[in-house]
């Protein structure tokens, strides 16, 4: 029983660390990268944020991104086996915040928008560019928040386990 307890805190500590830079990063947008965006011309906003969203699908990203999501789905099974154990519960509850969240918001939300935006020649910045950062930013906003609380409730756990 000992090996499960510091695998599931090895898992709990790769899982806090990963949803934590997944918060950090969904907060930036949140809290400046979209503000700024939306002060610029609405064609260079449009543009900027069309190559934003290029240059993010990379290596790093895929595996914070995917490694996360893994690690969150690996703790969840484990944490609805095992919790009667101190700090399950609280694991748990991370793992649905970051899977509803940065899983679910982005796959449902912000990628669909992405992907229209892509469509759009830089020429219709006027008429799309002002909706889809209000709602792009709507969802990051939620989306961030849910990466904040798995964070917190990853840390939760860990307190509790210890």
């Amino acid at each position: 029983m000992a090996w499960l307890t510091a695998y599931l805190s090895g898992l709990v500590v790769a899982a806090l660390v990963g949803t934590g830079l997944m918060a950090g990063l969904l907060f930036a947008f949140s809290n400046f990268v979209m503000r700024a965006l939306l002060q610029m011309a609405p064609a260079s906003g449009m543009e900027a944020m069309q190559r934003i969203n290029i240059s993010i699908l990379n290596p790093v990203f895929f595996l914070l991104f995917v490694g996360t999501t893994l690690l969150c789905v690996l703790i969840a099974l484990t944490a609805v086996s095992h919790l009667p154990q101190p700090g399950m519960a609280y694991c748990l509850v991370a793992s649905v915040c970051y899977l509803l969240g940065p899983v679910g918001v982005t796959l449902l939300c912000n990628v669909p928008l992405n992907n229209a935006l892509a469509t759009q020649a830089v020429s219709m910045a006027n008429e799309v560019w002002s909706s889809y950062a209000l709602r792009w930013q709507m969802w990051n906003h939620v989306r961030t928040i849910l990466a904040v609380l798995a964070s917190l409730f990853f840390a939760m756990g860990l307190v509790a386990r210890s």
